[in-house]
């Protein structure tokens, strides 16, 4: 039973006790009720939606995965870049980089 049908469960049960909405406590057990069934209801919004994202960041992996192998080729690209002596990544050369060693894309 999911927290919808929870919800709708207790609100009948409460029904079915025939109790007196218009005192106190009766106004506050319905108020009660239908704060949790609008709960309910947004708890299982927000479960749909992290379901969807959740599909959606597993499709992004895949495409990414497939970019990597596209760009690193099916050597199981670890994710380490080799340096040389001066700090510089392998096929990189001085004249590569700006003034704060990234790399420049005038060259």
């Amino acid at each position: 039973m999911d927290m919808k049908e929870k919800a709708a469960y207790l609100k009948g049960l409460a029904e079915g006790l025939n109790y007196d909405k218009t005192t106190a406590e009766g106004k506050l057990l319905t108020a009660i009720i239908d704060l949790l069934g609008e709960i309910a209801e947004e708890v299982e919004g927000t479960q749909q939606d992290v379901d969807y994202l959740n599909e959606y960041v597993d499709e992004i992996d895949k495409d990414l995965g497939d970019v990597e192998e596209a760009v690193f080729g099916d050597d199981d690209f670890d994710g380490d870049y080799d340096e040389d002596e001066e700090g510089l990544l392998d096929g990189f050369e001085d004249e590569d980089l700006d003034d704060n060693g990234d790399e420049d894309p005038e060259n």
